[in-house]
């Protein structure tokens, strides 16, 4: 198989899942799914920057949920942070999250070379 076409890995930002923590206290925000989403996407946004990108950039969510109900909740959230067209995402349900979150996303971006 030949690649063409495919980006190279050093054009990739691999995202580890960021949960709902304030960064100067790493204390988890708000009690409410809302507050966490938009947390959880003000740390995705904040990595972004920091690899030289942005969240335009994001061609990939990976997102966990402990309550699927609120997947329209996150693609209300998501639209204020990324424009159309988004990026391909998947949304998991599951049992619990690291310091009992409701909310944890990972994301794939491609920066332009």
């Amino acid at each position: 198989f030949r690649g063409e076409g495919l980006m190279g890995i050093r054009d990739s930002v691999y995202m580890s899942g960021q949960i709902p923590l304030d960064p100067d206290n790493m204390e988890v925000c708000g009690q409410d799914f809302a507050t966490q989403a938009k947390q959880v996407f003000e740390n995705l946004k904040a990595v972004a920057e920091a690899s030289g990108g942005s969240l335009a950039d994001a061609v990939k969510l990976n997102i966990s949920m402990t309550d699927l109900s609120n997947f329209p909740t996150i693609n209300e959230i998501m639209a204020t942070y990324i424009d159309q067209p988004y990026p391909a995402r998947a949304a998991v349900g599951v049992a619990a999250l690291p310091k009992a979150v409701q909310v944890e996303i990972e994301a794939i971006l491609h920066l332009d070379s």
